[in-house]
């Protein structure tokens, strides 16, 4: 099982833990806010399924009907990710709403939010554990499940303190506007998960910093070559896509060129992890005086 496997399993038995936590800090409590905080939990459960199947799947060979890699399956599971927490939100806004309507005093409200600061402690580290090594591994699904759990996390620390205030001032109120509170912060996070993940499946392009990166790899490994080219590149999970055009000189034999196509994609696949390099070499007459200048 590989490392990124391995996180996303984890994702799945920590948010179930989670959950029931949260689940027996609302029961102790009946706080609306507290609801609110087990239902998000109840999408990590879900989105760490999502994440987990994602994963494995973009793991899979290349194949006859995938010849590029199964990549983008993790940005779908983001994509599922973003959505759900949508859902849950506009849930959490409905019981606000009622709670608003026909507020209510909270029972044991001390021992429930020692339960809840307890699963949002374990919910803390784990959302950096996947942050961190979710970014080192390159894993959309896994960076996105975090960056869900850290949004969990500062939600969690709101409805604490704002539980905590509705106990002191008597103001029962407070338990379902802080709901409301935590559903929009929800919102806002969900649509940064979908839009980072819709960036992926338009396939768009690295960021400016490897881009440059990449332009300079190959001005200073192409000697021989005389320019390069209509450089395209893109994500897909964990792969980078390298294309661009090579132009050497007319004599240039087809062994010599292809050593140098050789030598640039070692070069690139060194720096830049997982590259999936394709470089079109072309005669001198197809130099466009705009591209890549060999040094």
């Amino acid at each position: 099982m590989s490392k990124t496997l391995k996180l996303a399993a984890g994702s799945l038995v920590v948010g179930i833990v989670v959950l029931g936590l949260k689940l027996l800090a609302w029961w102790m409590t009946g706080s609306i806010a507290l609801y609110s905080d087990a239902l998000e939990s109840t999408v990590n459960v879900a989105t760490a399924i999502a994440a987990l199947l994602a994963v494995r799947l973009a793991e899979r060979p290349a194949d006859a009907n995938h010849p590029y890699g199964h990549h983008k399956a993790e940005y779908v599971s983001a994509v599922v990710e973003g959505v759900m927490i949508v859902v849950a939100a506009m849930l959490i806004l409905r019981e606000a709403a009622h709670g608003l309507m026909a507020p209510k005093a909270l029972d044991a409200p001390l021992s429930g939010l020692l339960v809840n600061g307890l699963a949002s402690a374990i919910n803390a580290v784990w959302c950096w554990i996947l942050i961190s090594r979710g970014r080192k591994l390159r894993s959309p699904a896994l960076v996105a499940d975090g960056q869900h759990l850290l949004t969990d996390v500062v939600s969690s620390v709101g409805v604490t303190f704002g539980v905590l205030l509705a106990i002191v001032t008597g103001w029962a109120v407070l338990d379902p506007a802080l709901a409301a509170a935590v559903a929009l912060n929800i919102l806002w996070s969900g649509w940064h998960v979908m839009k980072e993940s819709l960036g992926g499946l338009m396939d768009e392009a690295v960021p400016e910093e490897t881009l440059a990166r990449i332009r300079g790899i190959i001005s200073c490994e192409a000697d021989g070559a005389i320019e390069a080219h209509d450089v395209r590149t893109r994500h897909a999970g964990r792969a980078t896509f390298i294309e661009f055009h090579l132009v050497v000189a007319g004599q240039t034999s087809v062994s010599d060129a292809h050593d140098i196509c050789d030598r640039i994609e070692r070069a690139l696949k060194a720096e830049i992890e997982d590259a999936r390099v394709t470089i079109h070499v072309e005669p001198e007459n197809k130099a466009k005086h705009s591209g890549i200048v060999v040094l």
